[in-house]
């Protein structure tokens, strides 16, 4: 006779996860995935494709990613580790056992829907763990956690030139401001550097409207180019003129929020104020090690049922006997590897 882990375990819920919809986000492509046989932080590169380091943090807070579950310090030299778990409720374990002995097959699978949409949570949970170090990285060049031994940043070595925070009247939202020389001038600091000229321009929507839009001189110049000078220009106007004068593609960075943890306000993957110039498609990977339940997988352990989920997610399912039930946890091993990090700009541009 069937019994709830027939039904509730590793493999079917990968087989789930599997058949729900991917998105492509920019993060995904800048960082694809890769994964590595092991978990040494030295797997990910910075700078001059040197291993990556972790030191004490100043940093601003707004930047900062709970270690969760990670047991993280300034010594580590292990890739962060993260896991989340959950069980059945009492109410949908009994529904389920009363559903599989009746062999009614319609309500069982009524329920599982119900029992996977949480383990969908789960896996949901470990993605924006790795989305938000790679949208930390797009806008800041490091990560920056926040654990028990206090702040910590995993320092790519992004050269001090390759970064600017305007002030006063230089922020970008002043309609006198030098937007155009200055972007200019930070073509110049990477090109000086040996390193190809950016050619995208990463930033939110609401950054560009507030900057580009507002600029004196750059409205006054797509009027002046014009035959039309009463034109009533759009956002599309701008984007062309910076693909035409300064021989960027203008990329918007997604407005998407995550939630740190249960019961905190939403939180923005990307701020606004920053922007990122960089050339080429791709600016590393999103490295993902070998958890603990994943090894003992590949050891050939028995003792847990793990199966994976994209590259290197692990869902491993438990069954407990006193009531029998079955419990789910989701574990993680993700690191960013900006192996391009001396070949972009980075400015808070207010």
């Amino acid at each position: 006779m069937p019994n709830l882990r027939d039904y509730i375990n590793s493999k079917n819920i990968a087989l789930y996860i599997k058949e729900l919809p991917a998105e492509q986000t920019i993060d995904k492509a800048l960082f694809p995935d890769k994964k590595v046989s092991g978990t040494k932080l030295e797997m990910a590169k910075g700078a001059k494709k040197k291993p990556i380091a972790l030191r004490m943090s100043t940093f601003d807070a707004n930047t900062k990613m709970r270690a969760l579950s990670a047991d993280l310090t300034v010594k580590s030299t292990e890739i962060p580790f993260f896991k989340e778990g959950m069980g059945i409720d009492e109410t949908t374990r009994r529904d389920l056992q009363n559903a599989i002995g009746a062999n009614n097959e319609n309500f069982v699978n009524a329920l599982l829907g119900q029992v996977f949409e949480n383990y969908s949570n789960l896996i949901d949970g470990a993605n924006i763990i790795s989305k938000k170090m790679r949208s930390s990285v797009i806008q800041n060049g490091l990560l920056n956690f926040t654990s028990k031994d206090g702040d910590i940043v995993v320092e790519y070595g992004v050269p001090d030139n390759h970064r600017e925070v305007l002030t006063g009247t230089d922020k970008w939202t002043n309609p006198d401001a030098d937007i155009i020389g200055d972007i200019k001038s930070w073509q110049k600091a990477i090109t000086n550097d040996q390193y190809a000229k950016p050619k995208t321009l990463l930033l939110t929507e609401n950054t560009f409207d507030s900057t580009f839009l507002v600029n004196k001189a750059i409205t006054n110049h797509i009027k002046n180019s014009n035959l039309n000078t009463s034109l009533i220009l759009s956002q599309a106007n701008y984007i062309q003129f910076v693909k035409e004068v300064l021989q960027l593609t203008v990329v918007f960075l997604e407005d998407a929020t995550y939630i740190p943890s249960e019961g905190d306000d939403p939180v923005p993957y990307y701020v606004d104020g920053k922007i990122t110039l960089m050339s080429g498609t791709t600016l590393g990977n999103t490295v993902y090690g070998t958890t603990p339940e994943e090894f003992d997988k590949q050891s050939g352990s028995s003792k847990l049922d793990t199966y994976m989920v994209d590259t290197g997610i692990a869902v491993t399912t438990m069954v407990k006997e006193d009531p029998v039930t079955v419990d789910t946890k989701v574990s993680v091993m993700p690191i960013v590897s900006f192996d391009r990090a001396d070949e972009v700009f980075f400015a808070t541009v207010y």
